[in-house]
């Protein structure tokens, strides 16, 4: 069997959902075809401080974004952009090519905008040979200039927007490709019916249902905002994922409620929650947007990490399929107005949701993996510099190997 690497991070949970879902996606179109491991680079091979981002991102986001939005956008700059790589050169070169010798593969698959440069700088300067390089972008418009490596042999991006910003960082079009972004193949199969899926959770079959999401992590206001959706009274069920945060659980399920409410932990079933749902309450991260768009599910935006997510709003926005509203009180505001228009007006936000929707994304990406996978090894630029040096990798027709 042919092994495919994820390159990802827990640095929130949109980049190991993307690794799972096209792992998931080539499981069912080539089964038994491939062996597939998800490396959690920070976590396993760059140094102290790098190794605790997992821990420090959802932090750092929540407690400090003015900081966290800053440098964003100076490593965004294409002048510190080579600056801030070169440093991370200097520091990861030696987990990152520990990396590549403990992890052969036929082909690698980076779903995290950091990990695309450095790895493929790796492989130029330690193996001869290389195997297919493919880079996910899981960003959806506003993509950092980190995501764009032109030694990779296919970027495949999620929008128009993530392919002209490629162009701009010198990628050709023969690389790239209009797929969408990965979510899990469940949501490309059919949905459930909403009365269905409310039957199989065991919700209200008639009451209009408000599901707020706080991402894995349980990111962002989520306390407050429920608070404030539940000082309107509403003629509603509210169900709450609090993800892997327990004492944001915990608060939750001790809290007093107006109306029939449901608090879940982090979940594996999300398509059948969001086809049970009229209203999905969630930060602008891109997996969601782009679930909820499949579900036909309108969203309001309860907040956007600076930089990264700040365009999925503006993408959101124009195309109809939600609303921004940065406030506790504004995003129950509008959650009360939502409901008012009553099932009408929620069916025309719906059907302008799933219009985004590209649920044969991730086939369209596990195809492209497929295609990378039953390539010949590539020459690396240390192959043809000096091909007289040892290398971690024999020739193909030795039984080539990472």
């Amino acid at each position: 069997m042919k092994q495919v690497a994820f390159l990802m991070s827990d640095t929130g949970g949109g980049h190991r959902a993307a690794a799972e879902a096209i792992r998931a996606a080539m499981q069912i179109r080539y089964p038994g075809e491939y062996t597939f491991e998800l490396i959690d680079v920070y976590r396993r091979y760059t140094p102290f401080p790098f190794t605790y981002m997992p821990e420090v991102y959802p932090r750092w986001v929540n407690h400090a974004e003015t900081s966290w939005g800053m440098g964003y956008e100076f490593a965004n700059a294409r002048h510190s952009n080579k600056l801030v790589m070169a440093a991370i050169h200097r520091m990861w070169g030696q987990g990152v090519r520990r990396m590549i010798a403990e992890h052969p593969a036929d082909v690698i698959v980076c779903v995290h905008s950091l990990f695309s440069r450095p790895t493929m700088r790796a492989l130029h300067n330690s193996v001869l040979y290389r195997p297919p390089f493919i880079t996910v972008i899981t960003d959806l418009v506003s993509t950092h200039a980190f995501w764009y490596e032109k030694d990779v042999d296919r970027c495949l991006v999620p929008t128009q927007a993530a392919y002209d910003r490629g162009l701009q960082f010198g990628l050709r079009p023969d690389q790239m490709r209009i797929t969408g972004l990965p979510v899990h193949p469940q949501f490309a199969q059919k949905l459930l019916e909403k009365g269905e899926a409310r039957q199989k959770l065991g919700w209200d079959v008639d009451l209009p249902a408000v599901l707020l999401v706080g991402g894995g992590d349980g990111m962002g206001p989520v306390y407050r905002i429920a608070r404030a959706i539940n000082a309107q009274k509403l003629e509603m069920q509210f169900v709450i994922i609090a993800g892997r945060n327990q004492a944001l659980r915990r608060q939750l399920e001790n809290a007093d409620w107006n109306q029939p409410t449901l608090v879940y932990p982090f979940v594996n079933n999300m398509p059948e929650l969001m086809a049970a749902a009229d209203i999905l309450v969630t930060k602008a991260g891109p997996g969601t947007i782009c679930e909820a768009c499949i579900a036909g599910l309108p969203m309001v935006l309860s907040g956007a990490i600076p930089g990264q997510e700040e365009g999925n709003v503006t993408y959101v926005v124009e195309h109809g399929a939600g609303v921004f509203a940065p406030h506790a009180t504004s995003v129950a505001e509008t959650v009360s107005a939502w409901l008012d228009e009553g099932p009408a007006g929620l069916a025309r936000r719906s059907e302008k949701a799933h219009a985004l929707g590209r649920p044969n994304a991730v086939w369209e990406i596990a195809e492209e993996v497929h295609i990378q996978a039953q390539r010949e090894p590539i020459r690396t630029r240390l192959n043809v510099r000096d091909t007289t040096r040892p290398s971690l990798s024999p020739a193909p027709e030795d039984g080539w190997v990472i």
